[in-house]
């Protein structure tokens, strides 16, 4: 199954229910064997008619999305999935308002879905500059104030 490159080819690739469907299993569950997020059994049954799997161990019925940033939203995969893609492809960054109408969503549903996917995409590699100590930090050429040419004549009189 190949990638979509563009946004026209992510809305026809994840406009299928059931294509959008089988890539976020295989997204979710890298090799292929489905586990429960509770108990982490793969002993399960498959209820196809509502895409959903019953844990036999734990007696929990569980989706795709448990466990995951789109658990407990009424918002189905295929909004989802090409929300990710969009923010995930857009170099400098999306708003609310652009994403909701991009994918057909209100405004309010587009910005949770965006705190939620930032949230995922926050990696825990951030460190601080100067070091994790917050050491100090070296800086050439540096100019901090005000241009003396754009400021008020009364300002530059007074010797600001």
């Amino acid at each position: 199954m190949r990638e979509p490159r563009t946004l026209q080819e992510a809305i026809v690739h994840f406009g299928d229910p059931q294509r959008c469907f089988e890539y976020a299993v295989q997204k979710r569950w890298l090799g292929g064997q489905v586990t429960c997020p509770r108990c982490g059994q793969a002993k399960h049954s498959f209820i196809k008619t509502r895409r959903i799997w019953y844990c036999n161990p734990c007696k929990k019925q569980f989706t795709v999305k448990v466990g995951t940033v789109m658990e407990d939203s009424p918002i189905s995969l295929d909004k989802w999935m090409t929300a990710f893609w969009a923010i995930a492809n857009c170099k400098n960054g999306i708003s609310s308002h652009e994403l909701g109408r991009m994918i057909g969503v209100g405004q309010e549903a587009a910005w949770f879905m965006l705190q939620r996917i930032r949230e995922a995409m926050k990696g825990g590699l951030m460190v601080k500059m100067g070091g994790s100590e917050g050491g100090p930090v070296e800086v050439d050429e540096t100019f901090v104030g005000p241009n003396p040419r754009k400021m008020h004549r009364a300002l530059e009189i007074e010797g600001r």
